[in-house]
């Protein structure tokens, strides 16, 4: 009896194991079946992870990077009361706008949201670069900037194509600390307005677009933000120039956009800071980088906490708020930056930073680096 019910038993398991057919191999065609799209790979993850929205900053939130309404028309127009609505709702103080332009368009930036909404935006002025060939070029562009702030101009913009676009009759890349710049940079210092120059662009942009570039589909969708290859100048060599402004021109404060235009070397930040009392950073369009590394980013934002300000470089959506509310005030792990995965494939962690610095990087420190900042320029 013991024996046949041990060959039933036997048999059973024998067909049910050969039914299941699990094996530990991969299958001989699984390269061939590889054969999903990148763009169509949108994994839904398992991990069951806590949630905690923020839906209001908790202290007041001062953005010193945004191009809504601005005269380049970078972000789409928007009607400035729905704008100041949704900032009440979000608790955002102040924006600052960064794309002024100059002359005519500042003005009418200006006479559009810094007029009806005072305290609520700020708009800066920026170098015409189409005059780098002019004699004069140093005198125009001071003049130009003296013209910005007596308009109401708190602030002077530097795009990235200082160092990687602009150039002169000679063909060759103007440099951060060209000479002709010298006398613009001082006479920032001299009113009290602050630069706020963004140049290079991610570490990844420097590299081939290929198999190894984690930010492969981004530089797909945009070729001209490549700047691989030997035609255009080192990421490292645009930023050491820039560095060089700084130290030549102490009196002006500088804040270098994007976390120091390289969050994914924090390390590198850390020494600009400290070599270079007069440099701040904002962390604009970054949140990806430094939301991948959170237990870095903490100590970096702990131990510089009076040097960073809030930024977005982003239009100003209700939901992109309420991901770096989320990113800055709560612990969660593993969810989404916003507009994710425009930048790359991966997830970020929140780093829950106490309420002191919190607020520092909410407002208090972009309060105190415009508290004396002039509203018109003495020379006029």
């Amino acid at each position: 009896m013991k024996r046949w019910v041990g060959m039933v038993l036997v048999t059973v398991l024998s067909g049910y194991l050969t039914a299941q057919d699990i094996g530990y191999k991969a299958a001989p065609d699984a390269a061939e079946r590889e054969t999903l799209l990148l763009r169509d790979f949108h994994p839904k993850s398992m991990l069951h992870a806590q949630e905690h929205p923020v839906l209001r900053a908790k202290f007041p939130v001062f953005d010193v990077h945004q191009h809504v309404n601005d005269a380049a028309r970078i972000e789409e127009h928007m009607d400035p009361k729905e704008l100041v609505a949704r900032m009440d709702k979000l608790n955002i103080k102040s924006i600052v706008i960064l794309t002024g332009m100059w002359g005519d368009k500042l003005q009418h930036v200006i006479d559009e949201m810094v007029k009806p909404y005072p305290g609520r935006f700020l708009v800066f002025t920026q170098i015409d670069w189409s005059k780098i060939d002019d004699p004069n070029f140093s005198e125009e562009m001071v003049a130009q900037i003296d013209d910005g702030v007596r308009r109401g101009a708190r602030g002077l913009k530097v795009l990235k194509d200082l160092g990687l676009g602009v150039k002169d009759k000679t063909g060759k890349f103007v440099t951060v600390d060209d000479p002709r710049l010298d006398p613009v940079w001082e006479e920032c210092g001299k009113l009290g307005i602050p630069v706020f120059i963004h140049v290079t662009d991610p570490e990844a942009f420097f590299y081939p677009v290929d198999g190894q570039n984690e930010r492969y589909e981004e530089l797909i969708n945009h070729p001209d933000w490549s700047f691989a290859g030997p035609k255009f100048p080192k990421k490292i060599d645009i930023l050491e120039a820039r560095n060089r402004a700084f130290a030549k021109h102490p009196n002006t404060r500088f804040v270098a956009l994007h976390m120091g235009n390289w969050p994914e070397n924090l390390d590198y930040v850390g020494q600009v800071l400290d070599k270079y009392p007069n440099s701040m950073v904002e962390f604009g369009a970054r949140e990806a980088e430094l939301g991948r590394e959170p237990r870095r980013a903490r100590e970096f934002f702990l131990k510089y906490q009076d040097r960073i300000m809030f930024g977005t470089d982003v239009g100003p959506e209700e939901a992109m708020y309420q991901n770096y509310f989320r990113w800055l005030e709560t612990a969660d792990e593993y969810f989404d930056y916003w507009d994710a995965p425009g930048q790359g494939r991966w997830k970020i962690y929140g780093m829950a930073l106490p309420d002191d610095v919190l607020e520092k990087v909410y407002h208090l420190n972009a309060d105190k680096l415009f508290a004396n900042s002039p509203k018109q320029s003495p020379t006029h």
